[in-house]
């Protein structure tokens, strides 16, 4: 995401949030509405939220369709995918699974949409891409910007919606994960009545587009009767264009991705080499990317994300709070900087999640796709010596020498 396409962090099962009864069972004294936890959301500080049941209509299908993805082996190095139980099954097939308390779930999401350049547009060939989730800054007390996560911004707002539903609700079990939990975010989203699943697999508002962060919480209480979500059905139609503008080919058909060719999972993920065959298509981006998002129809008229938070305070992408040098930035001045520098831009910032060494492989690769001959010496700088065997090296040193030989056999106009 990455955002609501997207890639999980690591697991964090959390800590149970209820009360308990004489049986030490949770307490639900009432049963959830969409009315009552839109409103709530929205006073949370969230652009829109749903509500599914647990099990819901399409869980058969998820559960078979993520067993699928994790079988083909498409995850990547994404173990945490693959956790199993006790019983063998995948931890992430189905909500019931990790919980098996769980009668409902919330879905909110956050716009991070910004009035801002999209990844295709024209830019000095110089300059390399961030993906636009990770823009986002804060203003401290001295109104000094500083980095910012979306990660601690969402659950700082889901701790809100959670005290509102107790206070509506009655004491409940719950779990709130932005981007931790053992579930599908989009799958769950989906039932929630919140979009459908695009051809480039990312979820699709049909106002607010697919620029937006997803957030859970899944409680114990039931639905209330007749809350089944009216699911939005697929307006994908004809349209290709993700499909025929992902330049490494990871949306191998419609609705499915492989992750191993994902320019956001080799970018941020991906922790060894990158493959030769692919960096070319990796083109200039250097943390996640958003093409596929970018070319998308729906996205052409999804309004600016408001990003305001319920005390007025942090925002997500408001436009004092964008980190203006995140946008295009130049990959000399990225390739300039040493790893103090790198933790005081990144520090608390999504981007920390490549790694310096990460970025720095990346900005190799996106150096040589510019084929600008002046960027040669920070690249042999970062080839090491010439003597290692090719079988030797390490990520950043291989993509260096890449990176040089794309440089000296190009037309040698820059």
């Amino acid at each position: 995401m990455a955002p609501a396409s997207s890639l999980n962090l690591d697991d964090d099962l959390g800590e149970p949030a209820y009360s308990k009864d004489a049986a030490g069972g949770p307490v639900a004294s009432q049963t959830l509405t969409q009315v009552a936890i839109s409103d709530l959301a929205r006073r949370a500080g969230f652009t829109e939220a749903g509500i599914a049941g647990v099990p819901h209509s399409g869980s058969t299908r998820d559960a078979e369709r993520f067993t699928r993805f994790v079988g083909e082996g498409h995850g990547g190095s994404m173990q945490y995918l693959t956790r199993r139980n006790e019983r063998g099954e995948l931890v992430r097939s189905s909500i019931s699974v990790p919980f098996p308390w769980a009668r409902s779930v919330v879905v909110c999401m956050a716009s991070y949409h910004a009035a801002a350049p999209l990844s295709v547009d024209a830019v000095p060939e110089d300059s390399g891409w961030i993906a636009r989730y990770a823009w986002s800054g804060r203003r401290d007390e001295k109104g000094i910007m500083r980095p910012s996560d979306y990660h601690k911004v969402l659950l700082k707002r889901l701790r809100v919606l959670e005290a509102s539903m107790r206070s509506a609700f009655g004491e409940f079990e719950s779990r709130a994960y932005v981007d931790t939990g053992p579930l599908v975010e989009r799958s769950v989203a989906r039932a929630a009545g919140l979009g459908w699943t695009g051809k480039n697999t990312c979820l699709i508002h049909p106002k607010l587009g697919s620029w937006n962060f997803l957030a859970v919480i899944v409680t114990s209480l039931p639905l209330a009767q007749k809350q089944a979500p009216l699911i939005v059905p697929d307006r994908c139609g004809s349209c290709r264009r993700c499909l025929d503008a992902c330049p490494t080919q990871a949306l191998i058909e419609p609705y499915r991705m492989d992750a191993t060719r994902c320019i956001s999972y080799l970018t941020i993920e991906h922790r060894g080499e990158i493959a030769a065959e692919l960096r070319e298509g990796v083109g200039r981006q250097i943390f996640g990317c958003d093409i596929c998002q970018d070319v998308c129809p729906w996205n052409r008229k999804a309004p600016i994300g408001p990003g305001m938070g319920a005390d007025g305070g942090e925002e997500l992408v408001g436009p004092e709070l964008i980190r203006p040098e995140l946008i295009n930035p130049s990959l000399e001045w990225l390739a300039g900087l040493e790893e103090a520098d790198f933790e005081r831009l990144f520090n608390g910032s999504p981007v920390r999640r490549a790694g310096f060494a990460g970025m720095r492989r990346n900005i190799a690769i996106a150096m040589g796709n510019s084929r600008f001959k002046r960027f040669i010496p920070r690249l042999k700088e970062w080839a090491g010596d010439e003597k290692v065997l090719n079988t030797d090296l390490t990520p950043l040193q291989s993509a260096a020498r890449w990176a040089i030989r794309q440089i000296t056999l190009g037309d040698g106009s820059r």
